[in-house]
């Protein structure tokens, strides 16, 4: 008899969803989906806000990632503006951005996902989150939450909080880099950068034990897509689109972002508030595309700086063509703190930072405006429409999580059909279920569950709605 398994809630991301497993009357998975159960309508209810407000409206819509739309919004602002800022203030812009793809990425690596593979995916979900890790090994767990202060600082230093810092707005940013600013972040380089090299060391032994995993961990083919300096440098916060397939042909370049609806088209499934975008000229699924570290170390030819490119270049090996297993999203992450440290150090000896001439002033010159940054999760676009006074008639934000929905739930799909069998389910398998979803590090509000025992229930039912098996724990 055909059955379904849900697992709700997922544990260890940030917000709330669920997952459901169909098996067939022989007890095989048939199929899985990832469901995003939240709702939340920030796009209606900015309407007829000013646009210049945005910037410190939807920093709100996520506790982890707020620079991320920060920033987007700022750029969308700076579109309405038609104005160019600074070059002080998009090098400001660009080392907040730095500081939080260190914090995010610390986060999802050393607290997120760690305690699978490095505690082990039998381990009790009591013991199974970052304090076990602390109590497996307090100085890897302390150097991990140092890494994530350090992101943390540097916004801090610059935008006066390290939580939804008022500070970039449209036409550039409120303040520079202070001189015992400067001080404090070139001090602390040194010990992030040993930190990084301890998780590289580390997650290079874990691929050694978790060939398996690397293999049926979201490894199928997809395009990637991700913003890239004209060369084909990475790019975090500036540059053009790019889009790759999974040979790693480049399939579409130097794609003007604010031109993003003439190639993303979004489709919507009923059984999730989250959207699916996907590349418009193949259609749907076919066009399904990835962000974020991994889709951005895919489409760059290089990091830019020697110690990522190095990496990169050991990275790009791990695939014929693209590297497709989303299991390897862990390694893409520690790659791009590698490259945001060293581009931080570089900045620190950039006077332009402390300069004065920090914002572009003009009124409203477009009725439009597009944001486009990428955020630690992927490519992040703000799109607004103001009418003559500047007050905002339509919202539309495309954040990484929905980019990457149609291949969240074909990696679920993919591990469940690989470890799932019969309706007697162990917690481990299950976990593994979980950690498909844990590799993009999806960002669905501003909840994070990652520590302590987190509450788990899966339901077994029949179909005729008759619930047949219930696991629980939390």
């Amino acid at each position: 008899m055909a059955q379904r398994i849900i697992i709700d809630p997922v544990t260890r991301i940030e917000g709330h969803a669920k997952i459901s497993i169909y098996l067939d009357d022989a007890g095989n998975v048939s199929d899985a989906e990832f469901h995003v159960v939240e709702f939340r309508g920030f796009e209606k209810f900015c309407e007829g806000r000013p646009y210049s407000e945005m910037p410190g409206i939807t920093p709100r819509i996520c506790g982890i990632c707020p620079v991320s739309h920060l920033l987007a919004s700022a750029k969308a602002g700076d579109a309405i503006m038609a104005v160019n800022i600074p070059p002080a203030a998009d090098k400001l812009r660009r080392l907040m951005n730095l500081g939080q793809f260190i914090q995010s990425h610390a986060l999802s690596f050393f607290h997120l996902s760690a305690p699978d593979f490095l505690l082990g995916w039998d381990t009790p979900p009591a013991q199974r989150n970052v304090f076990g890790l602390i109590a497996a090994n307090q100085d890897l767990a302390r150097a991990g939450i140092r890494l994530r202060q350090f992101g943390q600082e540097i916004i801090q230093i610059l935008g006066g909080q390290k939580i939804h810092p008022a500070w970039a707005v449209p036409g550039g940013v409120r303040s520079s880099l202070a001189d015992d600013g400067r001080a404090k972040i070139r001090s602390w380089l040194p010990e992030a950068h040993a930190t990084t090299r301890t998780a590289f060391e580390l997650f290079q032994k874990a691929l050694d034990t978790h060939k398996r995993e690397v293999q049926f961990f979201g490894n199928f083919p997809s395009l990637f897509m991700g913003l890239v300096e004209p060369d084909g440098t990475w790019e975090h916060h500036g540059g053009k689109l790019r889009f790759t397939d999974a040979s790693g042909c480049i399939i579409a370049d130097q794609l003007d972002p604010k031109r993003y609806a003439e190639y993303i088209a979004e489709s919507v499934q009923p059984t999730s508030y989250l959207k699916s975008p996907y590349y418009s000229p193949l259609g749907c699924p076919d066009g399904m595309y990835r962000v974020g570290p991994l889709a951005r170390l895919n489409v760059a030819e290089q990091m830019g700086t020697p110690k990522a490119d190095a990496e990169l270049k050991k990275f790009k090996k791990m695939g014929r063509g693209a590297v497709t297993s989303s299991f390897l999203y862990h390694y893409a992450r520690l790659i791009e703190i590698l490259a945001c440290l060293e581009r931080v150090e570089i900045l620190m000896d950039d006077p332009e930072l402390s300069s004065e001439d920090l914002r572009a002033d003009a009124g409203i010159n477009s009725l439009r405006g597009v944001g486009v940054s990428e955020a630690p999760r992927g490519t992040l676009f703000h799109d607004y429409t103001v009418d003559r006074d500047g007050l905002l008639r339509k919202v539309n934000l495309i954040v990484a999580t929905g980019q990457n929905n149609l291949a969240m739930n074909q990696t679920v799909a993919q591990i469940a059909r690989h470890y799932v069998r019969g309706r007697e389910i162990p917690e481990p398998m299950l976990n593994r279920v979980e950690h498909g979803i844990r590799c993009y590090d999806p960002c669905l509000s501003c909840s994070t569950h990652a520590v302590g025992q987190m509450p788990l229930e899966v339901s077994l039912i029949g179909p005729d709605g008759a619930l047949l098996h219930r696991i629980a724990r939390g």
